[in-house]
């Protein structure tokens, strides 16, 4: 069995394995990462043959640490690592240029129509009738996106929302409140297989999917970072966040919303966001603007995103796509009975 887990912002690592009587056998540790002193090499292996096929990464994890020497050093990957990597070569995992990914960026939509699109192209990629997919966002109207969990009368003032004329939707996924208006953010999703992110924790899983886009903003000049549990931020401020949803038939819906320019002021009045979090979102007073991939950049909204999918595409071999009429379809009637609707909307109320 083989199985390989580059590490986000660090090296790769490969390792080969065999199956005996339900242990792993006849391991083998490699890749281009840097080890002292060469004998800890021999240790990571011996520690790993013998262990359980159905050991979860943490205890792999531990048994590499413990075997470790004490003077060892470990660059560009950890132990953490070479248990994600068995993991997925148990589980059968596959890398991104096993699959034939499509780009799809169609214009401007209202914010139901895109919650409603990320479930209908997740649930496509899962039963195998789509191929994986990076879906870029158009926004037609300023909106509010909250998270599945969220309580709708903590998060959101409404009579300030409807004062603006910004639209009050819930999407299916966790995490926090995200503030939307055309032009001032970029959002993607990704629709992938399960088999992508097999033998990864979730908080692995976050880092891996991001690390195109990390990529794409360092070739920007940002020095940008991924920061646990879901954050994209640099030197000089939160950049964005993501969350993610596992659906039916194994497929992740990961989806992530970055700040180009946004009007902070109005942020503030919309969302009921305390100044604690204000200044993680990359700002320290409700009169600026939020702004770190235009301060940074200094480049037009769409020329990130067009460096964001040629990355996207070197890395991954991806070819462009469209949305079928029938995923329309079904969006628009998701949109109605769903997302739309005020039972949705106040569901946590």
């Amino acid at each position: 069995m083989h199985g390989e887990y580059k590490v986000p912002g660090g090296k790769l690592v490969v390792v080969d394995l065999d199956e005996a009587d339900g242990a792993i056998a006849n391991f083998r540790l490699a890749g281009d990462f840097f080890l002292e002193p060469d004998s800890a090499l021999e240790a990571i292996d011996h520690a790993v043959n013998g262990l359980p096929v159905d050991a979860d990464s943490a205890h792999i994890a531990a048994a590499i640490r413990s075997a470790l020497p004490l003077d060892a050093v470990l660059l560009g990957f950890t132990p953490e690592a070479v248990a994600t990597a068995i993991r997925r070569s148990l589980g059968n995992a596959k890398s991104w240029r096993d699959y034939d990914w499509k780009i799809v960026h169609p214009g401007p939509m209202s914010p139901a129509t895109h919650l409603a699109l990320d479930e209908v192209l997740t649930e496509e990629v899962g039963a195998g009738r789509r191929p994986p997919t990076l879906r870029i966002w158009e926004w037609d109207r300023s909106a509010v996106v909250i998270g599945s969990f969220q309580s709708l009368r903590n998060e959101v003032d409404l009579d300030a929302a409807a004062r603006y004329g910004v639209e009050v939707v819930r999407r299916i996924s966790g995490g926090g409140a995200m503030f939307m208006e055309a032009g001032s953010v970029v959002t993607y999703s990704l629709y992938a297989p399960g088999d992508l992110v097999r033998g990864m924790s979730f908080a692995e899983s976050y880092a891996y999917l991001d690390e195109w886009v990390i990529v794409a903003l360092k070739s920007l000049g940002i020095d940008a970072f991924y920061q646990p549990l879901n954050d994209i931020t640099s030197a000089k401020g939160k950049i964005g966040g993501a969350a993610q949803k596992r659906l039916g038939g194994g497929a992740v819906l990961h989806h992530v919303t970055m700040s180009y320019d946004m009007d902070g002021a109005k942020m503030v009045q919309v969302l009921r966001i305390g100044r604690e979090k204000l200044s993680d979102k990359g700002t320290t007073s409700a009169a600026k603007r939020v702004d770190p991939l235009r301060s940074q950049t200094g480049l037009p909204r769409a020329e990130i995103i067009d460096r964001m999918k040629a990355t996207f595409t070197g890395l991954y071999g991806a070819t462009p796509g469209e949305l079928s009429p029938e995923e329309h379809t079904r969006a628009e009637e998701l949109v109605s009975t769903k997302f739309a609707t005020k039972e949705w909307l106040a569901r946590v109320p």
